[in-house]
């Protein structure tokens, strides 16, 4: 019991625009990833975006991956300003570089082990040294790149359920990107799954996460979009976002208008 009243005191979650966000402060991240890994089952962590919300709203398959996560973590400014706009709360927003090396720090100090998939086989290859440097006692157990042929994946399946990693940190190039842990869920014996996007590029230092001051005044996505200034297309489901902030906002703040007496 006293166990439980641990985890329900270092995991808190809530529902903005009913899609579920939890709100875990960073000296509880050892409680609550100690939980995932000593609940004898195959977890899952969701790093959320503002993008990822919205697309939780309106696709049933990504939907259901965000509901059947065990963790949510708020990675985008924009979801806990709305987050505190609509519920009076604030969830803490995590950089997904920083959130992956607290995990990683943590899965060290247990002695864990991780199994990396997807990214390009030289990506890989020097993310693993690079991960091996910085955490000695972390065991990695098993790699495999990215664009593996359909006709390979039961045997990759296959591999991680022997080596029973703690952690399967799952990066780009595999087919269905994070979709994969869900549509594999049934096949992954324990342990935590973490879809991780470009992360192996930073740790093989081809990439360069944003800047702490960047990211703490959400300032990120100007980086973003002089790489990439398609990105400023995203203008409009931000827009779209902020209207249903207001929406939420005023059906709530309506509904809860006392009747007036006749």
């Amino acid at each position: 019991m006293d166990v439980e009243n641990s985890i329900e005191q270092a995991k808190e979650r809530i529902n903005l625009l009913n899609v579920p966000i939890d709100i875990v402060k960073k000296e509880n991240l050892p409680i609550v990833i100690g939980d995932l890994l000593g609940s004898g089952e195959a977890k899952h962590i969701v790093l959320l975006s503002l993008w990822d919300l919205l697309r939780a709203r309106r696709n049933n398959e990504y939907r259901s991956y965000v509901l059947n996560a065990d963790v949510i973590i708020p990675i985008s400014k924009s979801l806990t300003g709305g987050s505190r706009f609509l519920l009076g709360k604030e969830p803490i927003r995590y950089m997904p570089f920083d959130f992956i090396i607290a995990l990683l720090s943590i899965l060290e100090l247990r002695e864990q082990s991780v199994y990396f998939m997807g990214g390009k086989k030289k990506i890989l290859e020097k993310a693993e040294k690079n991960v091996k440097h910085t955490f000695p006692r972390l065991q990695i157990v098993g790699r495999c790149s990215g664009r593996f042929k359909k006709n390979r994946e039961y045997a990759i399946l296959k591999a991680i359920w022997k080596a029973a990693p703690s952690l399967v940190l799952v990066g780009k190039g595999v087919q269905g990107e994070e979709l994969w842990i869900q549509r594999n869920s049934d096949k992954l014996r324990t342990g935590i799954q973490l879809w991780c996007s470009d992360m192996y590029e930073v740790f093989a230092n081809k990439k360069r996460h944003p800047a702490e001051y960047t990211f703490k005044h959400g300032l990120e996505w100007i980086g973003f979009c002089l790489k990439n200034p398609a990105r400023l297309l995203r203008l409009f489901p931000y827009v779209y976002y902020m209207l249903l902030l207001l929406r939420y906002k005023f059906f709530k703040s309506k509904k809860n208008v006392p009747a007036k007496e006749e």
